[in-house]
């Protein structure tokens, strides 16, 4: 294993790290000291002038005008609405939950990328997208009928923000063949806070600050800095070094980390509403979402 290859492991190691620890991070303060709009009204406010500061100073090339609908686009499902849904989602929901049905999105690209790209679903693929589906609509139901901070609602939103992210993933593939990633998450974020505005800032200047104890800065400020900028920044490189596939890999540490972080948290901090957050139900749509991914993920033997 090269060196390159390696920073770009340890780099996928670290972005689902902080992924996999921003799932019960993020709750903890959601909905007592800040509401979901302002929080993401907050994140992209912060992180946007820190992309664009980073393209001023690593690379400096125009965009086409044909690209911007598109890049428009990619603002509003890949910034705006998968972050929207996202917070929405796990204000209301478990970690657990949220960071299983995240599992998904390898699963549903392949299905967008079929659609909207033509590519070709096999047999394996078909019996992935298959299990991968089954597991996460099982889990968005059980949300309703399980004790602990599982929801129906909050699930059914994270669902859609892992829907909104893989179309995202699919739209945005010819942007990234084109330009450098930097110019184009740039442009996402951008436009992402834009269609953010109307619906955050109205949130975001009722928020009772006086209220934030330093607990609640450390929190925003880990979601802007590392689960935004940095986490970014860790994808992007990785994706320059090794395959998608071994990056969507990754993916599957998630669930694993907020397992551990939910257990931490009911255990030794006396969390008390997490403790029921773990069950036989929970796991086994967990496995079906995971083996789907791999058929999915999973590359045909060639025949010769």
């Amino acid at each position: 294993m090269t060196k390159s290859i390696l920073k770009a492991h340890l780099a996928l190691l670290g972005a689902n790290l902080i992924y996999g620890v921003n799932y019960i991070i993020a709750k903890g303060i959601m909905p007592d000291k800040i509401g979901p709009n302002a929080f993401v009204f907050i994140r992209l406010l912060c992180a946007t002038p820190l992309f664009w500061i980073l393209k001023t100073f690593v690379i400096k090339e125009p965009v086409a005008t044909k690209d911007y609908f598109r890049l428009i686009l990619c603002g509003f499902l890949g910034a705006a609405a998968n972050q929207l849904l996202f917070f929405h989602g796990i204000n209301l929901t478990s970690p657990v939950d949220a960071s299983i049905i995240m599992t998904v999105v390898p699963v549903l690209v392949l299905v967008f990328s079929a659609i909207l790209l033509h590519e070709r679903i096999t047999r394996n693929k078909l019996i992935g997208i298959s299990l991968g589906g089954i597991g996460a609509i099982a889990l968005v139901l059980y949300g309703n009928e399980t004790s602990g901070t599982s929801s129906l609602l909050g699930n059914l939103f994270v669902f859609l923000n892992a829907t909104s992210y893989a179309l995202y993933l699919v739209i945005v593939k010819p942007l990234m063949k084109k330009y450098n990633a930097v110019t184009v998450v740039s442009w996402v974020f951008l436009f992402g806070f834009l269609f953010t505005f109307p619906v955050g800032i109205n949130d975001f200047m009722h928020t009772n600050y006086e209220a934030f104890t330093t607990g609640t800065y450390l929190t925003v400020g880990f979601v802007v800095l590392f689960t935004t900028f940095f986490a970014y920044l860790f994808n992007i490189y990785s994706l320059s070094h090794v395959s998608p596939s071994v990056t969507s890999s990754y993916i599957y540490l998630q669930p694993l980390i907020s397992f551990i972080m939910v257990t931490i948290y009911a255990n030794f901090f006396n969390q008390n509403q997490y403790a029921q957050d773990v069950n036989i139900v929970k796991i086994c749509s967990g496995i079906l979402v995971i083996l789907g991914v791999y058929m999915v993920s999973r590359k045909a033997k060639v025949k010769i």
